[in-house]
């Protein structure tokens, strides 16, 4: 029974390949030895060539003001780091205070790669490893970055690779599960025209639901009446969120190939690569795959495994751009694209930074609406044509209001 469960397989797999025609996006995948992918996981990312000396942390605080919550750095000469964050950092900030920020204190911010590393395995960090100690991991060294960048009078593209670009493409996400077909594509088209983007993503099943819907049939209607909508040529990506185990994600998958969907993520639990990996074998369509992986070494098991074609780290939850940049280049030896996650709200920004120096990038980039930028980033960064600016200005191009900050409340102080 199982060979012949194999030959179904296959001969699915070979008419996949005849019927769905993978972008062009998409070809040229090159396989590249381990040996050659941890050697990028171990090569420094961060230049300081063009910083003139020592910029020695002093002093590091957390204030909060309407749930934002911004990171300052004081060098002894002077210079302070900012970055800000929302969302989850309100419940995860004493991790940050009581076993990452006092490690900082004294130290050149030049040293910051070794400083991550040392930190990871002072008074055993490691066992706390995952989204809640990466995303405070991703919150500091942010704030080092923008620091640095000051120091050098540069953007912190221009410190952790070329810049590239100086705008992206976007597609619109909606996020939503409640909607009806019809509605879901009447918000999509209404978003679309208001950004120019040309390319969207929506929502499959329903979300870590061992294959159920969000509503009954609403995953294969809102497929085809999408493709129907917006005409044959227009960019769709899907979300599947970890909807299904591996017979049911081929089996949407196929629908997905069907309507000429451009890619399709994260069909199986995030924590199963095993079964994300049997998709990928089965499915013509490219997998996108990685929003919630911490794992340096995961990332490199899924090219190597070539479970995944796109992968999407999470500038936020994976631990900081040093660490996003380190998965783009062993995407890079493989010849395939990153598209980072969006963890939403102002972290979205740093994804602009990422974007800039990343040759590998992806074609289209997640745009949710970047909350509270207006009081954080002069320009904010807007969509207009499809594209979207990225960030002015030396370090991080924050630019916070004076007055926002003047109504802020204390967090901690170190």
């Amino acid at each position: 029974m199982q060979i012949f469960a194999d030959i179904v397989n296959i001969g699915f797999f070979i008419w996949g390949w005849i019927m769905y025609r993978i972008h062009d996006d998409f070809v040229g995948r090159r396989y590249p030895e381990s040996a050659d992918l941890i050697a990028v996981c171990d090569a420094p990312v961060l230049k300081t060539g063009a910083i003139g000396g020592a910029v020695v942390i002093e002093a590091i605080e957390i204030v909060e003001c309407d749930g934002i919550f911004v990171l300052r750095i004081f060098s002894r000469e002077g210079i302070v780091g900012l970055s800000a964050s929302d969302g989850r950092i309100a419940q995860l900030w004493p991790i940050l205070e009581n076993f990452i920020a006092p490690y900082f204190i004294g130290r050149d911010a030049r040293d910051l790669e070794s400083i991550l590393d040392e930190v990871y395995v002072r008074e055993n960090n490691y066992k706390l490893a995952g989204l809640a100690y990466f995303i405070c991991i991703a919150l500091i060294e942010t704030a080092v970055l923008d620091m640095l960048g000051k120091a050098a009078n540069l953007p912190v593209a221009a410190l952790l690779g070329d810049v590239v670009r100086q705008e992206i493409d976007i597609y619109i996400a909606s996020g939503n599960r409640d909607t009806s077909p019809e509605e879901e594509v009447a918000i999509l088209a209404e978003r679309v025209a208001q950004t120019g983007a040309r390319a969207i993503k929506f929502k499959l099943g329903g979300r870590m639901s061992r294959n159920a819907d969000s509503i009954a049939g609403r995953t294969e209607a809102l497929l085809y009446q999408a493709r129907r909508h917006f005409g044959d040529d227009f960019i769709i990506h899907t979300d599947g969120n970890g909807s299904y185990d591996a017979p049911r994600a081929i089996e949407i998958g196929r629908i997905c190939e069907d309507i000429g969907a451009y890619f399709y993520e994260e069909p199986c639990p995030f924590d199963d690569l095993w079964e994300t990996r049997a998709v990928a074998d089965a499915l013509a369509i490219p997998i996108a795959f990685g929003e919630q992986e911490t794992s340096l070494r995961r990332f490199r098991w899924l090219i190597e495994e070539s479970a995944a074609d796109v992968l999407q780290p999470d500038v936020q939850y994976f631990g900081g751009l040093i660490r996003a940049t380190k998965v783009a280049r062993m995407a890079e030896l493989a010849n395939i694209s990153i598209t980072p996650h969006i963890s939403g709200g102002i972290t979205a920004t740093w994804m602009l930074h990422l974007a800039a120096y990343t040759p590998n990038l992806g074609v289209y980039q997640e745009y949710k609406h970047f909350d509270n930028c207006e009081t954080y980033f002069d320009p904010q960064p807007i969509p207009k044509n499809g594209k979207i600016p990225l960030p002015k200005g030396a370090g991080l191009g924050m630019n916070i209001d004076k007055t926002l900050l003047s109504r802020a409340r204390p967090v901690f102080k170190l």
